[in-house]
């Protein structure tokens, strides 16, 4: 089944296309938009949260917000736009130099190319390595800010090339090392070439289909079937779905993707809210590694490139398998017309294993109940890296985010000597060491609006009076009042966990309801705190933040992260360091992986985890699913165990 959004019922609706083509023509009709206008983004405004709760009349009103850029010229615009009055509420002017650039555009990916096909120097370059141009393929990369002479207010590109022998060879297994240019895409001029000279060009294939490389396909694997013969369990009206108690509104934004909404869960008679929004409102992947031609790598994958826009088209039985329930995603393209990303959304349910068992002694009982969770999720392909983007909500009141992150990981040539910043993968085929950085953004709603963040961590006890065997331990609990003092990192070895707790709301047991972030607790980000990519992505630098709700601090790294100089975002939102005692909160946790390449991981990479699981604390007065029946087979009674 698919759901495509063609109505708005609800103000957290998923834009339609009729929004999109109405976003255009309001700004074409004040003169914001021509026909050389390109759309680098057009997002939804949400609502204020406070209108979407208690019993007033749902907002009617629907805007936009919209970056425009003109190709050929420096300058770029950013406009609301509400398509229910018809009119633009604000636009302005970006300054380049100190606001950043919008997000890069798909067209100027293959612009990069042609620019580099009549420049002399990169010719000159190819040539001195005996390379046909009409087989060099460049990879056009987010720039950053960094101190090249000439840059400042320019909206460039950086190419690294790579061989491409035929047609369907992969090119990231050659990798034309030595050699980078940075381009200037609106002047469409060639600022430097950098040549550090000829370097082997690893050879082998990295083919990963082509059966000289695989070998014979396995033979060895049965069917697994999934069947759900009385279908899912869950409903879908609209965007909004019910599932096991579990209430909650599916989106799908350009700039963070899936974006989920309202998450609740019904216990007893009541829905009880515990997330107003949750996205991934930022992720960077830093290189560590500092020769001259890609010591400025480090991508921002959601604010430089957009991961919502480039979501795959999922497919039954290899993306998903199950009874699946596909959500289209409506963007608009750069012209500004609507685009459907065709089931760019996927949601199903699955076995998950045991969620309880006992067999007693005394009372000679023994039960078992079976797991189950909700699965929402979409995938995009930014370039080399594939990343899947997994929220999972369990029978028990669990919530878990996880990437998948796959692909093919970025090459270069490897120099040998057991050289410090990268793996060699192939012969002569290396892979810089780099992280993959998330930061989760968490609009809570715990019980109502006013929350609180606590920090726990285990505690040993010292043996002595009170303890003399020695054997206590104990939790230590400490409230994180201000911004400042909630800027915090994990710590696995105290066990260090945060409690997102509403101090007005008590359980049974006269405790204050809560919620669990329970992080990783890998490293955040390595780069040097001086460094470019500290300055642009300090989120990364800490686990947790948490801030008063403002409507417009909804990006960890800013609004135009695309070359902007750096401290936007967090570091911004936190100056003030405001109060985030029992107030409408937001809670910002960063996670991610540190990717030291292995040879496994050429010529395409097994899927590597990361994420963070939510867990309930108190919220509920006892076990929520003890009224979970037990396991009936189609046709059958239930198990006895």
């Amino acid at each position: 089944m698919a759901v495509s959004p063609d109505t708005v019922d609800h103000p957290l609706s998923m834009p339609v296309p009729t929004e999109i083509d109405d976003v255009k023509a309001i700004l074409t009709r004040d003169g914001l938009a021509g026909s050389e206008t390109r759309f680098a983004y057009v997002g939804l405004v949400e609502p204020e949260k406070a209108l979407l709760y208690g019993d007033t009349e749902l907002p009617s009103e629907r805007r936009f917000r919209v970056l425009l850029l003109d190709p050929t010229k420096p300058e770029s615009i950013d406009a609301v736009v509400s398509v229910t009055e018809r009119k633009v509420i604000s636009h302005r002017v970006v300054d380049t130099a100190t606001d950043g650039q919008v997000p890069v555009l798909d067209e100027e990916f293959g612009l990069v190319e042609d620019i580099l096909a009549t420049d002399e120097r990169w010719l000159t370059a190819l040539a001195a390595r005996d390379l046909d141009p009409a087989q060099v393929r460049v990879a056009p990369l987010s720039a950053g800010v960094f101190d090249y002479p000439g840059e400042e207010g320019r909206r460039i590109l950086r190419g690294l090339a790579f061989l491409q022998p035929n047609p369907n060879d992969h090119p990231w297994a050659h990798p034309i090392d030595g050699l980078v240019a940075f381009v200037d895409v609106t002047a469409r001029e060639v600022l430097q070439v950098l040549d550090l000279g000829p370097v082997p060009i690893p050879q082998e294939s990295g083919n990963f289909t082509d059966p000289e490389v695989t070998g014979p396909v396995r033979t060895t694997q049965k069917p697994i079937e999934i069947t759900q013969p009385e279908g899912p369990s869950f409903t879908v009206t609209g965007n909004l779905v019910e599932w096991e108690k579990w209430s909650l509104r599916v989106g799908f934004d350009a700039r963070e993707g899936l974006v989920l909404h309202q998450i609740g869960f019904t216990d007893g008679e009541r829905l009880r809210p515990i997330i107003h929004r949750a996205s991934i409102a930022e992720m960077v992947v830093p290189y560590g590694d500092p020769s001259p031609v890609r010591s400025w790598q480090n991508y921002f994958d959601t604010g430089e490139y957009l991961v919502g826009r480039y979501a795959n088209a999922l497919e039954l039985g290899c993306d998903c398998v199950g009874d699946i329930t596909y959500f289209d995603a409506v963007i608009a393209d750069e012209s500004g017309a609507p685009h459907t990303l065709r089931n760019a959304v996927c949601m199903h349910e699955e076995d998950f294993g045991i969620l309880w068992k006992h067999t007693d002694l005394w009372a000679g009982s023994h039960e078992t109940r079976r797991q189950r969770r909700l699965v929402i999720s979409f995938f995009t392909t930014i370039g080399n890296y594939d990343y899947g983007f997994f929220w999972y909500l369990y029978l028990d009141g669990t919530i878990e985010f996880e990437v998948k992150a796959t692909g093919i990981v970025f090459t270069s040539a490897y120099p040998g000597n057991d050289y410090p910043y990268s793996s060699e993968i192939a012969p002569g085929l290396g892979a810089p060491y780099h992280q993959h950085l998330f930061s989760a953004r968490l609009d809570m709603m715990l019980d109502g609006p006013r929350n609180s963040v606590e920090e726990l961590e285990s505690v040993r006890v010292p043996m002595g009076e009170g303890n003399p065997h020695g054997n206590a331990f104990t939790l230590q609990k400490t409230l994180l009042r201000t911004e400042d003092e909630a800027q915090r990192d994990a710590d696995n070895t105290v066990g260090r966990v945060w409690h997102i707790v509403n101090p007005t709301v008590k359980n049974r047991l006269d405790h204050p309801v809560a919620y669990a972030l329970l992080p990783e607790g890998k490293q955040t980000l390595l780069a040097d705190p001086a460094s470019s990519v500290a300055r642009r992505a300090a989120f990364a630098t800490k686990h947790l933040w948490v801030t008063p709700f403002e409507p417009d601090e909804l990006y960890a790294s800013g609004d135009l992260v695309n070359q902007h100089p750096g401290g936007a975002g967090l570091p911004t939102y936190v100056a003030g360091n405001r109060g985030v005692e029992n107030e409408d909160i937001v809670v910002w946790h960063t996670f991610g992986l540190t990717h030291y390449p292995r040879p496994e991981d050429w010529p395409i990479m097994p899927v590597d985890y990361t994420g963070f699981t939510l867990k309930p604390v108190g919220f509920f007065d006892r076990n929520p699913t003890l009224d979970v029946p037990a396991t009936v087979r189609h046709g059958e009674s239930h198990c006895h165990c």
